[in-house]
């Protein structure tokens, strides 16, 4: 009988592959092809004596094998980490779930230390009653619990002007997708009563840049959340301990850490740092301004240039990750070929709205050369464009909002490397 695990590749195809390429590596260390593997046949030295108690590590940690498994800097980036970047290790992980300690980090002032008892969040303005929350009245409130992605509008920014980085860490990195528990923004804000004037929001955090931003009450009202807890535990320093705002699908500079007062305003407050960083330059010099929502993006994280093919021929698993802020995604299709030719991938679980997708593509790779490209659809309608297409639209002095296709090229040796094609 034919196995199949659904994926078009046979269980038996499979372990045959896996049995010739046993029986190569051990022709290449000059012993038979046949001969038995001592990983097997031997009493290995974990298995001799007893391992760690539960009290080794109180609050578990990777294990040493994973070390390298860790969130990255680029040095040259900014002139201090106080005010920079860290990216999420994603050629490295699966499944859609970022853990705290992989998440990206992004400071404007650097990561400050607030304790709950010290916490105080103030909504103020243009309401029927100014209040002023504690943590323990937020963990009062009925509670949500949902999960997101959160993208920096500057991911990808540096690949603009041609390949740059080499590696999905270094290019798509500046993303992660966590379980957020919390209470919504619309419960706090009609706990307050908001008046008929307030179509604004102005949201800062206790941090020394505050990082004002403003947010149409439109979306305030609708998916916002005032999250405190994390995948299940509580907020990293990192991450904004112990309160951070959450705005689904819109530019992670939104995401206001250390969420201390939100005012109710008749309009938006024109901070500089609103009217000048976060805009997107065109080739005519003008600028689109408060493009907030993160469209329909994807990146194939393995094989890629921080995760080499290393298994030699045969069954490859080809997989990445797929979001939009607008929706869910749809499909991605996956080509191998530099986007002449598209085959659709198989989608982990159906994509939720504003949430990571992870995708596969199952093939035999027998050492040829390939462009691997992904591509999403979201349930909009709306298709990932490639680099010629969103570069005739928005030329090349942008920073944010680069969502195009990017390509890996696939050597004979299974090593990859980040280029462009035309």
């Amino acid at each position: 009988m034919r196995q199949s695990d659904g994926t078009g590749a046979t269980r038996r195809g499979f372990l045959k592959a896996s049995a010739a390429a046993i029986g190569g590596l051990a022709a290449a260390g000059a012993a038979r092809a046949n001969a038995a593997d001592p990983l097997i046949t031997e009493v290995q030295p974990w298995a001799s004596g007893f391992g760690d108690g539960v009290d080794a590590t109180p609050y578990g940690l990777p294990i040493e094998f994973e070390s390298d498994v860790i969130r990255r800097n680029v040095e040259w980036l900014t002139a201090d980490t106080i005010s920079s970047i860290n990216f999420t290790p994603i050629h490295a992980l699966d499944g859609t779930i970022t853990p705290q300690g992989c998440a990206f980090e992004r400071h404007h002032s650097g990561a400050i230390e607030l304790a709950k008892p010290d916490y105080r969040l103030m909504i103020n303005g243009l309401v029927d009653q100014p209040l002023i929350f504690s943590y323990e009245d937020l963990e009062r409130f009925p509670r949500v619990q949902k999960t997101f992605f959160l993208e920096c509008a500057a991911n990808t920014g540096m690949e603009w002007a041609g390949a740059q980085l080499n590696g999905a860490q270094f290019t798509h990195g500046m993303i992660h997708n966590m379980e957020y528990t919390g209470v919504t923004l619309r419960t706090l804000l009609n706990e307050a009563g908001i008046q008929p004037e307030g179509t604004w929001i102005y949201v800062e955090g206790a941090d020394a840049s505050s990082n004002g931003r403003s947010i149409p009450m439109e979306k305030a009202l609708d998916d916002c959340m005032i999250a405190f807890k994390a995948n299940g535990e509580a907020l990293r320093k990192e991450h904004g301990y112990p309160v951070r705002l959450v705005v689904p699908g819109w530019e992670g500079n939104m995401w206001v850490k250390w969420l201390r007062r939100i005012e109710v305003l008749d309009g938006p407050v024109e901070s500089r740092e609103e009217t000048s960083k976060y805009t997107d330059t065109l080739a005519d010099g003008t600028s689109r301004k408060w493009t907030w929502v993160m469209d329909a993006k994807s990146v194939v994280t393995s094989p890629s240039p921080q995760s080499p093919i290393t298994h030699g021929h045969g069954p490859l698993v080809i997989t990445g990750l797929a979001w939009s802020g607008r929706g869910a995604i749809e499909r991605v299709d996956v080509s191998l070929d530099g986007g002449k030719n598209w085959q659709t991938a198989r989608l982990a679980e159906p994509g939720k709205p504003m949430a990571l997708t992870r995708f596969y593509l199952d093939v035999d790779w027998q050492g040829e050369e390939m462009l691997l490209q992904s591509r999403a659809i979201d349930s909009t309608g709306y298709v990932q464009p490639t680099k010629t297409q969103l570069r005739d639209v928005r030329g090349l002095n942008s920073i944010y909002h680069n969502n195009c296709i990017q390509t890996w090229w696939v050597r004979p040796t299974g090593e990859a490397e980040n280029v462009e094609v035309s």
